[in-house]
């Protein structure tokens, strides 16, 4: 076997043991069911999601407000999120000024109203943007949401839902971080649109308009 192959295969192997472990952990189950809950009330009540993270974690988090905004599965209307990781203008400004640690929480502080929600990603757990962003939403009292690996790192005490992903590497926790993401927008979807969730183990988009292919 070429060894492309067998790193290939390897990499597949470590991102389903990571998958598998979050299958059997019951507690973090019932801390993204909370995540669910969190962003649900928020759009009940006419808030906006905001996200965040840094690397490939802020990729997930325009990723994921894209989702929202556009669509994940089927047909809706769209639902407000904003990652706060896209607007040169904004993070250079702010990084020069006040320094890098304070680029999402500076963003917070003018952009929260009531009903909103914060969602962080980070696969530390000790990212000092995030943890900025997280006292902010506390200051506010505006709930946070955190999607983390490696124990949970800092921001585990400090934000309100602390969703811990398994995996050694980084890129297995990313890995399992695209899953909670697009199962975060797939429930909220189904919940304001009474879409009925497949609980079965097909992929398949929900029957009507399927999304094309990106």
């Amino acid at each position: 076997m070429h060894q492309a192959s067998k790193i290939f295969c390897r990499n597949l192997e470590r991102s389903i043991s990571a998958k598998k472990q979050m299958l059997e952990d019951t507690e973090m189950q019932q801390e993204f069911s909370k995540a669910v809950d969190l962003v649900l009330q928020s759009y009940q009540s006419g808030g906006r999601l905001y996200l965040a993270g840094n690397g490939g974690s802020a990729a997930d988090a325009q990723h994921l407000a894209a989702e929202f905004v556009c669509r994940l599965g089927k047909d809706r209307a769209s639902l407000a999120a904003e990652a706060l990781t896209t607007d040169s203008s904004i993070l250079t400004a702010i990084g020069n000024d006040y320094g890098y640690d304070v680029v999402f929480s500076r963003q917070l502080e003018g952009k929260l109203t009531t009903n909103d929600v914060f969602l962080g990603i980070t696969t530390s757990g000790n990212s000092p943007n995030i943890l900025k962003a997280v006292q902010t939403c506390q200051e506010k009292n505006i709930p946070s949401i955190v999607f983390t690996g490696h124990g949970g790192g800092a921001v585990r005490s400090l934000c309100d839902v602390c969703v811990i992903a398994r995996g050694e590497l980084t890129s297995q926790i990313q890995e399992v971080h695209l899953v909670l993401e697009h199962t975060l927008c797939e429930c909220v979807e189904a919940a304001l649109f009474n879409f009925k969730l497949d609980l079965g183990s097909s992929h398949q988009d929900q029957p009507g308009h399927p999304r094309r292919v990106a």
